[in-house]
């Protein structure tokens, strides 16, 4: 997974996964049809492995639990930058279809949660409308992180758009 993280999947080679995994071709080709099934692999491990959905379960319900979700979402504790999924989006059109399928079946999970955070507050404007700008907002977040901007930069971020979605 660190490989796909850090080159993409249409950057990394074979003899890279080969590499990283100890494993000769052969090996590879024994467990996995090829490198799409690798990276699929990878990219169902990274999403399955996440607690941020976690977050969004906690009781009781409300901005709290959205704004530890866009606190701590778009860290990790590998040295790669931002989130696997979100870096993997600007490669959908070379991507396997399920990849594809992967990511947006988790994007719609975490839309949902959110939703029924924000629902608990009972705001003015739709809350599933709240939770797409939510989950924009936290894609953006993902893809700074590749910038390596800070910790304290990026909570700032999120304090004031918890402060503004809380006018919603």
């Amino acid at each position: 997974m660190p490989v796909f993280w850090k080159h993409g999947f249409a950057d990394t080679s074979l003899q890279e996964l080969e590499r990283a995994t100890g494993v000769n071709k052969s090996g590879l080709y024994t467990e996995f049809r090829g490198k799409e099934d690798l990276f699929v692999a990878c990219l169902r491990h990274y999403l399955q492995s996440q607690g941020k959905r976690g977050l969004l379960t906690r009781e009781p319900l409300g901005w709290k639990n959205v704004e530890k979700f866009l606190k701590n979402g778009p860290l990790n504790k590998e040295e790669q930058q931002g989130c696997f999924a979100i870096n993997s989006m600007r490669e959908f059109a070379i991507l396997p279809d399920e990849a594809y399928g992967a990511i947006t079946e988790n994007r719609a999970l975490l839309q949902h949660l959110l939703a029924m955070n924000i629902e608990a507050e009972k705001p003015r404007m739709a809350p599933s409308a709240i939770a797409e700008m939510v989950l924009s907002f936290f894609s953006g977040l993902c893809i700074e992180r590749n910038l390596k901007s800070g910790k304290a930069s990026s909570n700032r971020k999120v304090e004031n758009f918890i402060a503004a979605l809380r006018n919603l």
